[in-house]
């Protein structure tokens, strides 16, 4: 009897024993690789320790996970046998007959067994852990390590014999977790931050935006030539003014020859400081300043360098064919950190409008990714086209008119809602899972102009499944 207890004193260790194994798996993983460093530099011995394992994490995780299994099947052999002997007297004292006794202990304690091993050796410490990442793996990093020093052996075999795998389908082992992060990984960090609140959502869209800035480029914020006004070299001052009162702005590009031929820049303040009965006799040629041209491809980083630079708030976007593709002005490019900027002389409506059935309504111009994320959907952005009107009539296949409408595969948000018309469902937000879906949605034009879309609906049709 004595050696019995013995052996379920033996069993509650090795159960402690599984609880630090996973504990330090989970721990190590998770742990905060730059707040380790810091409190290291900062003179913790426990971090330091803990910064030396960190370097063989591999190793480490290695050695957790031979510690899991050693102890677990060693688990097995001592606490069943000892629980099932401690059984049968009180089993034979109910009535049972021997046979019956024998098998009903031993089931009993297969089961008490196996509940105390998953509870107490693996879903509270791993839930410790998780909660608690950094004290969890300061307190466990010392015996961790001690224990990684005693199955070396068996550890290199395994590991050794695991690599070698790898590397015949062509994968490279990794010594440590790899901490850097994709800027794709940080925007989807950050966005999610801000969904569930962790971030305010201001601040969110700002990382986010800050992120992306650096994958944007001049045709991705440009206004097209077809919505630019421009003033010809040889036009009088009241034009440029005339021009300004029209469109609400004050800089305009000045051309010579035709739209292509772009030789400077014009501001409204100096046509006003013209004497009046003066302005018909001097002209935009006389006014003008140079204008900086700039290829479509220019990321924005250096688009923002050279206009900081010439001390301009406007560029000329060229093509590839050495015409006019559009402008840009600083406005712009800011727009894409901030957000939109708007002021007394910009229109009353904005660009996109939800609407009370919880669709959405906006000009045909705005790119899939500022559709993104007021919307949450995400719509195919590869193809050659660089607004929602450009995917439209890719997926049309000709000229669009009012009416026409595209349904197309698209990635919402968890926290995405987005209305349907009567033959469509609508899309609702779960955040349960935190998890995009494939969803089905239509596009519909609403207006067009002189072969623009002016104006585009967006609905659901399918709400889709997660990915």
């Amino acid at each position: 009897m004595i050696i019995e207890w013995i052996l379920l004193f033996v069993g509650l260790l090795l159960i402690a024993g599984t609880a630090l194994f996973v504990a330090a798996e989970f721990a190590l993983v998770t742990v905060d690789r730059a707040t380790v460093n810091r409190q290291a530099a900062a003179g913790d011995a426990g971090a330091r320790s803990l910064q030396a394992g960190l370097k063989s994490l591999s190793t480490q995780l290695s050695g957790a996970q031979v510690g899991i299994t050693v102890t677990t099947l060693a688990l097995g052999f001592v606490m069943e046998p000892s629980l099932a002997s401690l059984l049968a007297g009180p089993l034979d004292a109910l009535g049972l007959s021997d046979g019956a006794a024998g098998t009903v202990s031993v089931l009993i304690a297969l089961v008490v067994a196996t509940l105390l091993s998953m509870v107490f050796g693996e879903l509270v410490p791993k839930n410790i852990a998780i909660s608690s990442p950094l004290p969890t793996a300061k307190a466990v990093i010392g015996p961790m390590r001690m224990a990684t020093m005693l199955f070396r052996p068996l550890i290199y075999v395994l590991n050794g014999t695991a690599n070698g795998v790898l590397r015949m389908i062509g994968i490279e082992p990794q010594e440590e977790l790899r901490s850097a992060r994709s800027a794709e990984e940080l925007e989807s960090l950050v966005r999610r931050s801000g969904a569930q609140g962790t971030l305010e959502q201001p601040t969110a869209g700002l990382l986010a935006r800050s992120i992306s800035f650096s994958d944007k480029a001049a045709d991705d914020v440009m206004t097209p030539r077809t919505a630019v006004r421009f003033v010809r070299r040889s036009d009088p001052a009241t034009e440029i003014i005339a021009a300004a009162v029209e469109t609400g702005h004050s800089r305009f590009p000045v051309f010579g020859e035709d739209h292509d031929d772009i030789v400077g820049l014009v501001h409204l303040k100096r046509a006003v400081a013209i004497p009046p009965d003066e302005r018909e006799g001097v002209t935009a040629g006389q006014l003008m300043v140079d204008v900086p041209v700039v290829p479509e491809t220019i990321p924005l980083d250096d688009l923002l360098d050279q206009l900081r630079a010439v001390g301009l708030q406007m560029a000329v976007v060229a093509d590839e064919y050495g015409g006019t593709a559009g402008i840009l002005t600083l406005e712009d490019v800011v727009e894409e950190l901030v957000g939109e900027i708007t002021d007394e002389h910009d229109p009353v409506a904005g660009r996109a409008e939800r609407r009370r059935d919880g669709t959405w309504t906006f000009v045909g111009t705005l790119r899939p990714d500022e559709i993104e994320e007021f919307s949450g959907v995400e719509l195919p952005e590869a193809g050659p086209y660089e607004t929602v009107a450009g995917l439209v009539i890719s997926r049309l296949g000709r000229m669009p008119v009012t009416g026409d409408s595209v349904e197309l595969e698209a990635i919402a948000a968890a926290d995405a809602v987005l209305g349907a018309l009567e033959d469509g469902i609508r899309l609702e937000a779960d955040t349960e899972e935190d998890l995009p879906r494939v969803v089905t949605v239509r596009l519909t034009v609403l207006e067009v102009e002189r072969r623009r879309i002016t104006q585009a609906h967006l609905s659901s049709v399918d709400p889709g499944r997660r990915l």
